[in-house]
């Protein structure tokens, strides 16, 4: 298709949107806004001006005061505290077979107690691939699957587990004819490229509807008579989160995983998840969403597509209590999410849209990460250095990577070519010594 009729196909396909199932697969909504013309004025936070006025010139004053008090603010405002992982982490080693995918490939399957108790409390299992050819520990990309493991591929040494069904509220038995059904995932090509790829279930952690919580992780830190989490305490995405690091723990135990190069990535309400993990646990070196929207990567100021009120209406469980506050009246959030952006900083960001996903506001993904920039120059990195949005599916790879594809809200191979090639660029399987990375700040 030629840029031109792209051009006069976007404003159709908005209006279009306002018919359709949105891209997150509810229904939509009437007030919803997708003309630029009304987006409104908002003035962003500065990342670079601490809360007592004082303006941050050096990396110094960003890593000891302003950098906590960024992460202090989303705590309070966004999506809650989270508490300390357990002491040490325990799990259970329960699958491991190094002639996986015709000799492809390295397969392990453990379960991790997120209680920290061996065989007791929640749990949730990590499915890892590595390639088998790997002389020496390998890269690796982490990400939360929205269904079950052995729906990523058809190998059928993936252990099948209950679903949870965010329509009845309930559990689904596993069933074979889901195994392999997800499109999100491209294993052999990551492969191929020297990575491994390691994946978790969401619903292990915390099922995806309002009163899963009593069925997830919260409940394990509620204080005596405690009933539900105060104002300030983590939501969904929190607990989500908690459990990427939770995977992390064992990550760096594992001798075929170089620890130091693994990738945290997120689409969707995931991505959102994901850009929230990189931001508290500096373990993970480098940090990608995937259509993340708002809560995640897009701007909350502007009035397009889905909004706080949106958020907090239709999925009240995903962020702390105090984020309500801000339904109407997102001016005077002391945050927005250029500021959660540049959290990665000066760790390798990448922000990804798709032109028919409008509901995630691909514009406001991208002045978002135009807007992290900043923080990534002060810290000797590069931004998008582009005030303009790049053409579609011509990506921008610096620091902060940007692109915005063709299509809808999805995770296609064209996403995971553009992601391979960018941890090639900044930690790729031939660098001799990448970034080294601290651990997780509480």
């Amino acid at each position: 298709m030629t840029t031109s009729k792209r051009r006069h196909l976007v404003p159709l396909l908005l209006l279009l949107a306002a018919f359709v199932i949105d891209m997150e697969g509810n229904p939509p909504q009437s007030d919803v806004n997708y003309d630029e013309a009304k987006v409104g004025s908002y003035t962003l936070p500065d990342p670079l001006l601490l809360q007592s006025g004082e303006s941050v010139r050096d990396a110094g004053v960003w890593t000891k005061r302003r950098r906590p008090e960024i992460l202090e603010l989303f705590r309070t405002h966004v999506y809650g505290r989270s508490p300390a992982g357990p002491a040490k982490i325990d799990f259970k080693l329960f699958d491991l077979d190094r002639r996986a995918l015709n000799a492809r490939a390295i397969r392990k399957q453990l379960v991790i107690y997120l209680a920290g108790e061996k065989q007791k409390g929640p749990s949730m299992d990590l499915l890892i691939y590595l390639p088998a050819t790997a002389r020496k520990p390998v890269p690796l990309f982490l990400s939360l699957g929205f269904t079950g493991n052995h729906t990523i591929h058809s190998d059928p040494g993936i252990k099948l587990k209950d679903e949870w069904s965010r329509e009845k509220n309930a559990k689904v038995p596993a069933d074979e004819s889901r195994r392999g059904t997800s499109t999100s995932w491209q294993v052999e090509k990551v492969l191929e490229r020297g990575y491994g790829l390691a994946a978790i279930y969401y619903g292990d952690i915390e099922p995806d509807f309002p009163g899963g919580m009593e069925h997830g992780i919260r409940p394990l830190f509620f204080k005596s008579g405690q009933a539900a989490p105060a104002p300030d305490e983590w939501g969904a995405i929190g607990a989500w989160a908690w459990g990427l690091s939770r995977a992390m723990d064992y990550l760096v135990t594992d001798k075929d995983v170089d620890s130091r190069r693994v990738v945290v990535m997120g689409h969707s309400r995931l991505g959102k998840t994901a850009l929230w993990a990189g931001a508290q646990d500096t373990r993970f070196a480098a940090v990608i969403s995937n259509e993340s929207g708002e809560g995640g990567a897009a701007l909350s100021r502007r009035n397009y597509g889905e909004t706080i009120k949106h958020l907090n209406t239709r999925f009240p469980h995903w962020f702390c209590a105090n984020y309500r506050k801000y339904n109407d009246a997102v001016q005077q959030l002391p945050v927005d999410q250029h500021m959660l952006l540049a959290l990665t900083a000066p760790r390798p960001l990448y922000v990804a849209s798709a032109e028919e996903d409008q509901w995630s506001d691909p514009k406001g993904e991208f002045l978002s990460a135009l807007a992290a920039g900043p923080v990534y120059r002060l810290l000797g990195r590069e931004g998008l250095d582009s005030d303009q949005m790049p053409p579609v599916n011509r990506p921008i790879m610096n620091t902060i990577g940007y692109h915005i594809r063709s299509g809808k809200h999805a995770v296609t191979a064209y996403d995971w070519d553009q992601y391979l090639a960018f941890a090639d660029k900044h930690l790729g399987p031939a660098r001799k010594n990448p970034p080294a990375v601290s651990g997780l700040e509480n």
